[in-house]
């Protein structure tokens, strides 16, 4: 599909843009924060501020970040054991977004969900008076799934299954115009890159087809659980709601400046 001429232009003039990065991005793989990618994230968030739009940022990594501040080789298996490494790795991963927006003058309050938040009226209500409040005062609202008590196992707390999707439902939410998905990828291609050299960059996409979610590839990585999959139907959801999307890679320096000046990376997925 060619990019129209217009296509890129709608981003600029984005004032709510709610930007998702993944535990691949943010840490290491042996779960250790990357703090290099943190700050560039942040600095990169302060710039978006200081040019008066509002950002919202949905992360990943709780579980992740436990791992390597616990020095466990690899992820637990057990739930309640992922539970506890989400409390501790939440605790570490605020902490650093903290001290990184704070060199760029601006702080950050967290927000843990549960799918059955968003489900439950007066709890959505609450949520999106938060956030509200939060953006009047020009704070950063820092997103994350409550895993440490949102699991498949704990049948009265829903579960995103991956903050893909919860990073949709939040730019539904706060009615945003833009979302952005950082990923390990850059941009949704027509195979798999990683098996494929010849796999080709699809810049532009105005309608996702069964194909597209095909050739998206296997889960993610070690310590993440999104994949392209989940990616694709994020992008999905939020167009159907009149939100236009782009998917790049997290870990380019300025990634999110130069989506915003319609430079051509990643993929841009257009609002129906």
């Amino acid at each position: 599909m060619e990019e129209s001429a217009n296509s890129r232009m709608v981003i600029n003039f984005a004032n709510r843009i709610v930007v998702k990065v993944g535990t691949s991005t943010i840490t290491y793989e042996n779960g250790k924060i990357n703090h290099g990618n943190i700050d560039k994230l942040c600095r990169a968030i302060a710039d978006l501020m200081n040019r008066g739009k509002e950002v919202l940022l949905v992360t990943s990594g709780a579980i992740g970040v436990g791992v390597g501040f616990m020095n466990l080789r690899e992820r637990p298996t057990e739930v309640r054991d992922k539970q506890a490494l989400a409390a501790v790795g939440q605790c570490e991963l605020m902490n650093a977004y903290t001290r990184s927006f704070a060199e760029y003058s601006y702080m950050c309050g967290q927000i843990l969900l549960t799918k059955d938040d968003i489900l439950d009226r007066l709890t959505k209500s609450n949520i999106t008076n938060t956030i509200e409040a939060l953006i009047e005062r020009k704070i950063i609202p820092v997103i994350n799934e409550n895993d440490s008590v949102s699991t498949a196992e704990i049948l009265h707390n829903g579960t995103f299954g991956d903050n893909d999707t919860l990073s949709a439902d939040v730019a539904c939410l706060a009615n945003a115009d833009l979302l952005i998905i950082l990923s390990d990828i850059d941009g949704l291609y027509d195979d798999d890159p990683h098996t494929n050299p010849n796999a080709k960059r699809i810049s532009y996409v105005e309608k996702i087809t069964e194909e597209m979610v095909e050739a998206a590839g296997a889960p993610g990585s070690k310590l993440g659980t999104g994949g392209m999959a989940t990616k694709i139907s994020a992008m999905k959801k939020v167009m159907e709601h009149g939100i236009n999307g782009v998917i790049a890679h997290g870990s380019a320096p300025q990634i999110l400046e130069q989506i915003l000046d319609q430079e051509n990376i990643g993929t841009f997925f257009a609002a129906l």
